[in-house]
């Protein structure tokens, strides 16, 4: 036990008080709670990092998943001398490195978090790089009890189990108190644990407030051979250290005027505000860093087979082809899957590299979680499902990009045309919900080719990255060396004649050639393009069809709100006429080809499209 802690802690308080006073807002009582336990974790030396380089390899991570506690997370920082005591006064102001919840603006934040029931599933996916990278950090994610409702969690703590994540630490805030009143269980820690000894956790219960109980169950864990991760179930008062906010209702996202702050600090006692502290080391490992780029580009050979003999290839095949052909470039890719890699074809990287596949099953918000959390330790994730699915994981895609992560999305069976399974496994939505995440590039490619091309332009990519895939087998429209650079589009039709522009994607794209074909032979000149990249766009291709051609029609196996047609229009370069070929009919079961029919999405509606227009 350090010999100054309960001085640490006072100090820790007067922190929060302070900055969230002076912020006129925040979530003081909601950090006062975890001050204790937290503290002691760092003072007592049970966290090891090495603080002037918050991205050592073998550094213990923590994350706040009950982000709203960042007045605690930047005090205990402040502690430790990496934020000014002026700096703490600064909190939740704009230009602020303290933001209202933690971003990657702080060094030490691990992912941006405030979203709740998120950050155990990063945390999972930083535990499991360290078991794969044979790294010996831990990693410690501090969660509120109110976020213990979220499914999203138990998501999280099944896989961990699963995984036997014994690496990984969580410590449950249990304060009692939500926003509005008392949580679900209330104090009842007997019902958390029996949850989490379900999903095959080690669990412990402590009074959050006593330093004894607290130093022993740190140091238990660090000397803990159990293959099991832990959780500490932390029976704690909200406001706890000052006696009018301890354990009262209303107080919630409030922060104490100026008398009252008086009122507080008096009663924190004496203590010296010029401590700080030093924490241990972690073990020097050294890893070297691996190539991220590759001398060059190479078609899978399955795929060269397919060109040559003119076969019909799937792009959910070719992605699958294609992954596990640069997984022999890029040791730092990571594979994970929801149950669906063997119509991913994610199961051939699999086969592969048994070690960088992890499965996810049906639990997508933790995918993407747990991507997010590989991302961060510097690996490259591809996670593939059918993409109708990721719909459930939009809050933690979203969040995604305020880590600045680097994740690969890849969603299969998109659009009616997948067949007979029907509405249930149709994307319809998703180029709409990826196109609004903003650092997100969206492309949809034709055929195997474009599939393996652009799959590499992922790689290379560093940023969010979704690529959408038709579940039917398609020609191959390209030859080997053609390139797909993100922004780009290709023009496979056109004349000096051309009186109309047809922009498609995936397998509109085929419909559409089709349509060029009979078109053509009736003497009527359309233009046709391939906008495989839906976000950034080829605006430049727009304008020229603007200018070349008399009307614009876009067609895509998607409903029209937030899809490509939304996108050209939005473009800025559209002045002709423009119409809309999309999903809009309620779509049923049946064969591809009767789907792109019914929703008059098929080279014989383009053709009708095309006379209307004319006539």
């Amino acid at each position: 036990m350090h010999p100054d802690l309960k001085q640490y802690i006072q100090l820790v308080r007067y922190f929060i008080l302070k900055s969230t006073t002076a912020a006129g807002s925040g979530h003081p009582t909601s950090s006062l709670s975890a001050t204790d336990i937290m503290t002691t974790l760092f003072a007592n030396g049970y966290f090891k990092a090495d603080l002037n380089n918050p991205n050592n390899i073998n550094n213990d991570r923590l994350i706040f998943s009950k982000g709203h506690a960042s007045p605690l997370f930047y005090s205990l920082y402040a502690l430790l001398n990496k934020v000014s005591y002026e700096e703490l006064l600064t909190l939740r102001k704009f230009g602020s490195r303290l933001e209202g919840h933690p971003t990657m603006d702080f060094p030490y934040t691990e992912a941006a978090t405030g979203s709740l029931g998120q950050g155990l599933g990063i945390a999972a996916g930083m535990a499991l790089n360290a078991k794969m990278d044979n790294l010996d950090y831990k990693t410690f994610v501090l969660l509120g009890d109110s976020e213990i409702a979220e499914g999203s969690n138990w998501e999280a703590a099944q896989l961990a189990g699963f995984y036997n994540l014994n690496n990984l630490i969580a410590i449950v805030d249990v304060n009692r108190l939500g926003q509005r009143g008392q949580t679900m269980e209330g104090w009842d820690l007997e019902n958390y644990r029996n949850k989490f000894e379900a999903f095959g956790w080690n669990t412990i219960i402590i009074d959050g407030q006593d330093l004894d109980q607290i130093d022993e169950v740190f140091n238990n864990i660090e000397q803990n051979q159990s293959l099991k991760p832990t959780v500490i179930l932390a029976k704690t008062k909200k406001g706890a250290g000052i006696s009018f906010l301890e354990g009262k209702e209303g107080w919630h996202g409030k922060a104490l005027n100026e008398q009252e702050l008086e009122i507080a600090i008096n009663e924190l006692g004496e203590f010296d505000q010029t401590l700080r502290l030093e924490i241990p080391l972690p073990k020097i490992i050294d890893i070297s860093e691996d190539k991220i780029k590759s001398e060059k580009s190479s078609t899978p050979n399955e795929i060269a087979e397919a060109v040559e003999q003119k076969k019909l290839l799937s792009g959910r095949k070719a992605y699958g082809i294609s992954l596990a052909d640069l997984g022999e470039k890029y040791s730092k890719i990571v594979v994970l899957d929801a149950e669906t890699s063997n119509s991913t074809f994610a199961d051939i990287f699999k086969k592969r590299f048994p070690d960088r596949f992890f499965e996810s099953f049906i639990a997508e918000q933790n995918m993407v979680s747990m991507a997010l959390g590989f991302s961060k330790r510097g690996k490259i994730p591809f996670i593939s499902t059918f993409a109708a699915f990721f719909s459930r994981a939009f809050d933690q895609i979203r969040m995604s990009q305020y880590s600045d992560s680097n994740i690969k999305f890849v969603g299969s069976h998109a659009g009616v045309s997948i067949g007979e399974d029907g509405a249930s496994q149709m994307a319809l939505e998703d180029i709409a919900m990826f196109r609004a995440v903003s650092d997100m590039i969206v492309v949809y490619p034709s055929d195997a080719i474009s599939v393996s091309k652009l799959a590499e332009q992922a790689v290379n990519h560093i940023g969010n990255f979704y690529m959408r895939i038709t579940r039917a087998d398609l020609a191959i429209i390209y030859p080997e060396n053609e390139q797909f650079p993100i922004g780009g589009s290709k023009t496979l039709k056109q004349s000096s004649e051309d009186i109309i522009t047809i922009f498609a994607a995936g397998i509109t794209l085929h419909e559409a050639i089709k349509a060029y074909e009979q078109l053509s032979s009736q003497g009527i000149k359309v233009r046709v393009v391939d906008l495989y990249s839906i976000k950034p766009l080829d605006t430049e291709v727009i304008q020229k069809a603007s200018q070349d051609t008399q009307a614009i029609i876009v067609v895509e196996d998607h409903y029209q709100e937030g899809g490509i047609f939304e996108a050209v229009c939005a473009s800025g370069k559209v002045t002709v006429p423009t119409y809309s070929l999309a999903v809009r009919k309620t779509p049923h079961s049946g064969k591809p080809q009767e789907l792109l029919k019914y929703e008059e999405i098929d080279c014989e509606a383009i053709v009708k499209k095309v006379k209307e227009i004319i006539v």
